[in-house]
C-alpha cells in the first residue's frame, strides 16, 4: 500500500530531524554569518514541529478517528536510541570549515531524508518521547480484521504495552500513523 499524505510525510521527517538543528545552531560554523545560521536553524525546529502540532489538531477538528483492532505489536524505543547514534552524533560533529564540507553534510541529510521519508519512519520525533509517549508498529489481527484492514500501522501512544485483540480509538496523523486519542 502506498502511504498518502506525501507533503505531510516529508514535513514530518523534517520535524523529526529538528534536534540536529538546535545542535548546529548552538554550535554555528565558520561558513553562514551566526544571525543567518540561527535564524534558518530556528526556522527548521519551528516551522515542522508546528506543523506537526498543527495536523494533529487538525485531525483532533475533523475527527479524523478511526478504531483500529490491534494485532501483535513491537514497541520502538530501540529506534530511538539508533536514530540518535545514528544520525544526530555523527551530524553534530559535520565541520562547515569549507563549501565543499557543507554541500557534504547537506547531501547526506538529504539521503537521511529521503530514506526516513521512504521507509515510513517520519513518526520519530524525540518530542513524543520527550512527552512520554512510546511508538507501536501494530500488526493486523489474524483474519484481516476489517476494522484494522491488512497494513500494519505505528501507534504513538502513552501506553507502556498494546495487547492483541484491542480495540483502539486514535486520530489520523498520516495514512499509517495513528495519536491514540487521550483516556
Amino acid at each position: 500500500m502506498n502511504e498518502g499524505l506525501k507533503f505531510a510525510r516529508f514535513v514530518l521527517v523534517l520535524s523529526s530531524i529538528s534536534p540536529l538543528f538546535i545542535l548546529w545552531a548552538i554550535q554555528g560554523n565558520l561558513l553562514i554569518p551566526d544571525n543567518l545560521f540561527t535564524g534558518l536553524c530556528t526556522m527548521m525546529v519551528i516551522i515542522p514541529n508546528a506543523f506537526l502540532w498543527l495536523r494533529i489538531q487538525t485531525a483532533k477538528k475533523l475527527r479524523e478517528k478511526r478504531e483500529l483492532v490491534t494485532g501483535r505489536a513491537e514497541d520502538h524505543r530501540e529506534h530511538l536510541l539508533v536514530y540518535l547514534f545514528a544520525m544526530l552524533l555523527p551530524f553534530y560533529k559535520a565541520n562547515f570549515s569549507s563549501w565543499r564540507d557543507f554541500a557534504a553534510a547537506m547531501t547526506a541529510l538529504g539521503f537521511i531524508v529521503f530514506l526516513f521519508w521512504h521507509l515510513n519512519l517520519h513518526y520519530m520525533n524525540i518530542l513524543f518521547a520527550s512527552l512520554g509517549y512510546r511508538v507501536f508498529t501494530v500488526y493486523p489481527p489474524a483474519g484481516r480484521n476489517n476494522l484494522s484492514g491488512s497494513q500494519t500501522w505505528v501507534l504513538i501512544t502513552r501506553r507502556v504495552h498494546v495487547s492483541e485483540g484491542e480495540k483502539i480509538i486514535a486520530y489520523r496523523i498520516s495514512d499509517m500513523v495513528y495519536l491514540e486519542e487521550q483516556r
